[in-house]
C-alpha cells in the first residue's frame, strides 16, 4: 500500500462498546486502526473479535488524562503507520449518580480528566501529526453526547464535560482551518452497549420517575462516525446527533 493510499484512524476507548464497533467499521472500510484504552488485554481481544491483524491494527494502552501516556500513544501510531487521518475522541467515564453536593472532588476530577482533558491532549497530539504529514491534514471527531444539550438528573460532571466538548470542537474547527484539520462532534443517544444496559432496565427521569428507555444498535453509531470521516477535507459535519428515535430527549418530561 502506498503512503498516499494508507488511511489511519485512532480510536480511544476502543476496547468495548462504541469504540470497538467503530474500529470494526473503519477496518472494514479499509483503514488501519489504532485502538487505545486502559486495558491492553481487552484491546487485544477486541482486535481478535473484529478480525484485525498485526498489519492493519495496533493495540496501545493509554490513559487519555495522562499527558505522557498520550504522547506514547501518538508516537506508537507514528512509528507503526507513519500518519494519522482520523482521531475519534471516544473515551469517557461518568460519576456515580448522586446529588451534586455529595460528589467528591476526586469523582469530579476523574470525569474531567478522562472526558475533557483527555480529548484535548489527544487532539493536541493529533494536530501536531496532521500538520506535519504529507498529504497534510486530517479529521478529529469528538464524542459529545445528548448530555451536551440536556442533562440527566445527577450528572453534573459528565454533563459539564460534554458541554465543554462543544467549545473544544468549535475551537479546533476554527484553528485547524489553516492546516486542513477538520473537527466534528457526534452526539450519541442510547446506543446499545454495556454502558447503557441500565437504561433497558429503567433509568431515572427528570420528573423523578424511573422508566425504561429505548436503545439503538451500536453499529448505526459506528456507521455515522465513518460517514463523517470519509468526507473530503473540504467538507465537514460540524455537529451530528444520532439517537434512538423514541428516546425521551425531544420534548418535555
Amino acid at each position: 500500500m502506498s503512503e498516499h493510499a494508507l488511511k489511519v484512524a485512532l480510536i480511544t476507548g476502543a476496547g468495548a462498546g462504541i469504540g470497538k464497533a467503530t474500529a470494526k467499521a473503519f477496518l472494514r472500510a479499509g483503514y488501519c486502526v489504532v485502538m487505545a484504552g486502559r486495558q491492553l488485554d481487552k484491546l487485544e481481544q477486541a482486535i481478535a473479535d473484529i478480525g484485525g491483524t498485526h498489519e492493519n491494527t495496533l493495540a496501545q494502552r493509554c490513559d487519555v488524562g495522562d499527558p505522557e501516556s498520550v504522547k506514547q500513544l501518538f508516537a506508537a501510531t507514528q512509528s507503526k503507520f507513519g500518519r494519522l487521518d482520523v482521531l475519534f475522541n471516544n473515551a469517557g467515564v461518568s460519576a456515580p449518580a448522586v446529588p451534586i453536593e455529595s460528589l467528591s472532588y476526586e469523582q469530579w476530577k476523574a470525569v474531567v480528566d478522562a472526558n475533557l482533558t483527555g480529548a484535548f491532549l489527544c487532539a493536541q497530539e493529533a494536530i501536531r501529526m496532521m500538520k506535519a504529514q504529507n498529504p497534510q491534514g486530517g479529521r478529529i471527531i469528538n464524542n459529545g453526547s445528548i448530555s451536551a444539550h440536556a442533562p440527566r438528573p445527577m450528572s453534573a460532571p459528565y454533563t459539564a464535560t460534554k458541554h465543554a466538548i462543544t467549545g473544544l470542537t468549535k475551537s479546533i474547527a476554527l484553528d485547524g482551518r489553516a492546516h486542513r484539520v477538520a473537527c466534528s462532534q457526534i452526539d450519541i443517544g442510547n446506543a446499545a452497549t454495556e454502558m447503557t444496559e441500565r437504561m433497558a432496565a429503567g433509568i431515572l427521569q427528570a420528573d423523578g420517575t424511573t422508566k425504561v428507555e429505548p436503545r439503538m444498535d451500536v453499529n448505526h453509531v459506528a456507521d455515522a462516525v465513518l460517514q463523517i470521516a470519509q468526507l473530503p477535507l473540504e467538507s465537514n459535519v460540524l455537529f451530528m446527533t444520532i439517537m434512538a428515535t423514541s428516546m425521551p430527549y425531544v420534548g418535555r418530561g
